[in-house]
């Protein structure tokens, strides 16, 4: 028995991606990015999202299979993008500067790509067919994480006594507003939603409406 495991071929480690591929894969998604979110998972095709990355078709089937992985990656890469702010909460810091730094950090991530906030809201509403076992791992042990830091602060009366799980709802609903709603956002303000100030005002009204509801009373 001992000799037909030693003889049992091992499988060969995976081998680190080279930098061309590295830089590669990101053009892909960024190019599905822009493909699925003007039409959806249905409605786009390999071959348009090949052209948009500027690669032939069996170019991008290299690195990406079929059309569902690639949709899959794009969700994936936006998910990791927004949890890494989150994922800087600290206990030992201070919870205002903690909660200012996420924030702005969401709402910056929200207007260089409105269309992976949108994109990902679709998949959510759509009862996240696809990105289900993420939300119910990856985004939930984190969430569970970063509430027992929040618990903490409160507790040692740094921070009012709010619903931790509730807060960091409030912020993403807030900051993801921005890229979702950005059609309804210039039809209510027209010519105001173009001014180079705008982001920054946006920043500033959203940190001061929070962290005014979370200081200690």
């Amino acid at each position: 028995m001992a000799e037909k495991e030693l003889d049992r071929p091992v499988p060969a480690p995976a081998v680190p991606a080279t930098r061309i591929q590295t830089m590669t894969r990101a053009l892909i998604l960024d190019a599905a990015l822009d493909i699925f979110s003007r039409h959806g998972l249905r409605g786009s095709t390999v071959d348009e999202i090949a052209a948009r990355a500027g690669m032939s078709k069996a170019n991008l089937l290299y690195y990406y299979r079929r059309k569902q992985d690639l949709y899959e990656a794009v969700l994936e890469r936006t998910l990791a993008d927004w949890l890494q702010p989150l994922e800087e909460l600290t206990v030992e810091g201070d919870p205002a500067e903690e909660l200012r730094r996420y924030i702005t950090a969401k709402l910056a991530l929200s207007a260089e790509r409105p269309e992976a906030s949108r994109l990902f809201a679709n998949e959510i509403i759509a009862g996240a067919p696809v990105m289900m076992p993420s939300l119910e791992t990856t985004l939930r042990d984190l969430v569970s994480k970063k509430t027992a830091v929040i618990r903490a602060w409160i507790a040692q009366g740094r921070l009012a006594p709010v619903d931790p799980v509730h807060l960091i709802f409030a912020i993403w609903a807030t900051t993801q507003h921005y890229a979702d709603f950005d059609a309804q956002i210039r039809a209510i303000l027209g010519p105001k939603a173009e001014s180079p100030d705008f982001r920054s005002s946006v920043t500033q009204s959203v940190l001061a409406i929070i962290l005014d509801g979370v200081r200690p009373r």
